[in-house]
């Protein structure tokens, strides 16, 4: 275990990177030999969009990222935060239980939050109008979330009182299970009803991604599907009646437009009978 530490307190740029790439490429292909669903678009197109959007993200977390080590040194320089004030307890029990923490604050918390918040829904809105969820779709954030989100982070490594290693450890886990909860990628069906029960399988996702209500204010989870279950938040539908998007955003020209996109949080608000949302 502190050799897993280490490797997280100092672990360089390029690595981060691969395994962002690597995770991307390692689903692309699975998805393509194992689909889900047999989407027809085109895949390139979607996920130069998405991409896009990808790059984005990583830009604004990397010209922030001072702020989230400052904030972490900060924490454990005065022993503040929830896990300074536990009892000790071994180093795989106190990342499984940092880990558990983080994925609450910086994803369940967030995720609920911009459903629930009329103007954080309209910058969240953008991850809900794919229609065509692959792998790619993980990171389709526009560039006003990606701030929001990396807010709540902040936030949640500031009250955990998280060393950077955790951080790192956990921005690398979120990052594979993003790509993996995404990917149009058929599992049996008993073997994702298992993973389910602890965490957040893709089947599960999946269902979050229907477009219309209750489905889309359920399954808010990232990693751990744990907090879903334990708020009543966990929602079941059969996947042969999933429909990805949503209902105030069916176009293509809307939905597959990089311009457009990054537009809609500014719109006027569309309310529709399915879903009322703006």
């Amino acid at each position: 275990m502190n050799e897993i530490i280490t490797y997280f307190a100092t672990i360089p740029s390029s690595h981060r990177s691969l395994i962002l790439v690597g995770g991307i490429t390692f689903f692309w292909l699975i998805e393509n030999g194992f689909p889900l669903f047999n989407l027809s678009y085109k895949k390139w197109q979607h996920a130069g969009i998405n991409f896009f959007m990808t790059f984005t993200t990583i830009a604004i977390n990397f010209a922030l990222a001072f702020i989230l080590l400052e904030t972490s040194n900060w924490t454990i320089a005065n022993n503040f935060g929830l896990l300074q004030w536990l009892p000790k307890m071994p180093a795989w029990l106190y990342a499984l239980v940092g880990l558990l923490l983080l994925d609450f604050v910086g994803a369940y918390l967030v995720h609920f939050i911009e459903h629930k918040v009329k103007f954080l829904w309209r910058f969240h809105l953008i991850h809900h109008t794919d229609t065509w969820i692959d792998t790619t779709s993980g990171n389709r954030h526009h560039p006003g979330e990606s701030v929001i989100r990396f807010v709540f982070t902040t936030f949640g490594v500031l009250i955990i009182g998280c060393p950077i290693w955790l951080v790192f450890m956990y921005q690398t886990i979120s990052v594979i299970s993003t790509q993996f909860t995404h990917a149009n990628i058929a599992l049996p069906e008993k073997l994702d009803a298992f993973l389910s029960c602890f965490l957040v399988s893709p089947n599960m996702h999946k269902v979050h991604h229907h477009y219309k209500l209750p489905y889309t204010d359920s399954n808010y989870g990232n990693i751990f599907s744990i907090w879903d279950r334990l708020f009543g938040t966990f929602m079941y539908l059969p996947k042969q009646e999933i429909v990805y998007g949503i209902d105030t955003y069916r176009s293509p020209e809307e939905h597959n437009r990089l311009g457009k996109l990054l537009k809609i949080p500014f719109e006027k608000p569309r309310l529709t009978e399915n879903n009322q949302k703006a």
